[in-house]
């Protein structure tokens, strides 16, 4: 893979946040070749050839991670406003059985961009409909992460139990068990860079108890094991999950997932709303990560999952923003706020601090990702994704950077490091031109509207 070449940097002036060790309330970060050579208290030292960045008024952190999307889901917001899950996906399989690569392209780089501007430096995402002749959706979307330049962890999803089988999706827009297989095999030959700085890595993710068998889920985290790569699925989002899975499986999700294989500390998933206790201290047992959404959570109705808890047993937890059309327009940066809101709504104001939110955020995301020894915090020797927050002004206010951050609205971006190399700067992406990429997410959602006969 071709890297982004990264030139010395220094941050000065900065409130630094590293989430492992101590805040720093004035001073310093450098880097070099796409890692962070120092960090300390006090002035900069010179560095020569250096671009000098003047983080005064600045809180410095890591870049965000984003471990749950649906890129594709751009192309389809604010439909099913009203709708339970289960309704908002019947509606809307047949929408997304319309989509194309162009669909797929314009989404990705509208919804990578939106993700950019809210702090995120790393994105993963979870593909799984794969309509019949309509080009290489997995494609369209690598090609839209490296333009934007944020690193990538793209995953290969799919469904191969439709409503003949019992199962959710219509027909059209399941595949065959050994299609799926050979094309994810293919998928991770071609993409998969499992380099310390990769910006591009594949996981294996069927999409769910309710759209996936179970021979399919078995031989996926088999696959995926054999070929070293990390493991992704739905679980557990809705009480209509666990009555479906009780109803067809005899027990409940995670039950399911345990009795398959796929607990492990090479498995995220994504919402886990609804767990039992057993399942909490499983989870922790097993390393076995989630990928929280809180937004999208409450859009559906779906509930609030039990992050205090989950965080409480040891388990890994990060943030996901979910699909764009369930919660539309959603910043990285801002479910870090929700998370922290709802939990303390439920069990008190002591239940998530802001801490805690922005940890879950950033390291909280590499474990799942399986990369917290490459990045999520700022530590000599890793990756230099950094995000650097305005909290002067009006934010100045709040006396603490990190609450600012986190307890109020998202502040604006005054510069976004991947790998050492700007991705944003002043609240614009320096990477594409970001009203194009805004025009491209309004085209896909017209073509793919157009296409099922909407518009």
């Amino acid at each position: 893979m071709n890297h982004p070449t990264a030139q010395r940097v220094v941050i000065e002036n900065a409130y630094l946040a590293p989430v492992v060790g101590d805040e720093i309330e004035s001073g310093y970060l450098t880097i070099e070749n796409g890692r962070i050579a120092a960090l300390g208290a006090g002035p900069a030292p010179k560095l020569d050839g250096a671009e000098r960045i003047d983080a005064r008024g600045c809180l410095v952190t890591p870049g965000l991670i984003n471990t749950h999307h649906h890129l594709y889901q751009w192309a389809s917001q604010g439909l099913y406003q009203d709708s339970t899950l289960f309704e908002w996906l019947t509606g809307l399989y047949r929408t997304w059985a319309r989509m194309d690569a162009e669909v797929v392209y314009g989404a990705a780089g509208a919804g990578l961009a939106w993700l950019a501007l809210s702090g995120c430096t790393t994105a993963s995402d979870h593909h799984y409909v794969f309509p019949q002749g309509r080009g290489d959706l997995f494609d369209a979307e690598v090609r839209a992460a490296a333009e934007v330049g944020l690193r990538f962890h793209p995953c290969r999803g799919s469904m191969d139990r439709g409503q003949s089988d019992g199962g959710l999706p219509p027909d059209e827009v399941v595949e065959k068990t050994d299609e799926i297989l050979r094309n994810t095999i293919e998928t991770i030959d071609r993409y998969h860079d499992a380099s310390f700085d990769s910006m591009l890595r594949v996981a294996v993710a069927p999409c769910s108890p309710f759209s996936v068998s179970e021979a399919l889920m078995r031989e996926s985290a088999a696959l995926a094991r054999d070929k070293g790569v990390r493991l992704h699925t739905h679980l557990a989002e809705t009480l209509d999950e666990e009555r479906h899975c009780r109803e067809q499986m005899g027990c409940t999700p995670v039950e399911y997932m345990e009795k398959i294989g796929w607990l492990g500390d090479d498995v995220w998933f994504a919402h886990a709303v609804h767990l039992h206790d057993k399942d909490i201290r499983r989870f922790a047992d097993t390393g076995t990560g989630t990928a929280h959404c809180p937004t999208s959570n409450a859009r559906l109705g779906a509930g609030i999952a039990r992050v205090a808890d989950l965080l409480a047993a040891g388990a890994p937890v990060g943030l996901g923003v979910d699909g764009a059309a369930s919660s539309e327009l959603t910043s990285l940066a801002g479910e870090m706020r929700q998370a922290m809101l709802f939990q303390r709504a439920v069990h008190g104001p002591d239940a998530l601090t802001a801490r805690q939110a922005l940890r879950i955020g950033t390291l909280g995301g590499a474990r799942n990702l399986g990369r917290h020894t490459e990045i999520g915090s700022l530590e000599v020797g890793k990756l230099a994704d950094i995000a650097v927050w305005r909290v002067d002004g009006f934010r100045a206010a709040v006396a603490d950077p990190v609450c600012a951050l986190v307890f109020g609205p998202t502040p604006p971006l005054a510069r976004l490091l991947v790998g050492g190399r700007t991705v944003v700067e002043n609240d614009e992406l320096r990477t594409v031109a970001q009203d194009e990429l805004a025009v491209a997410g309004a085209r896909a959602r017209a073509r793919l509207l157009r296409e099922e006969g909407r518009q």
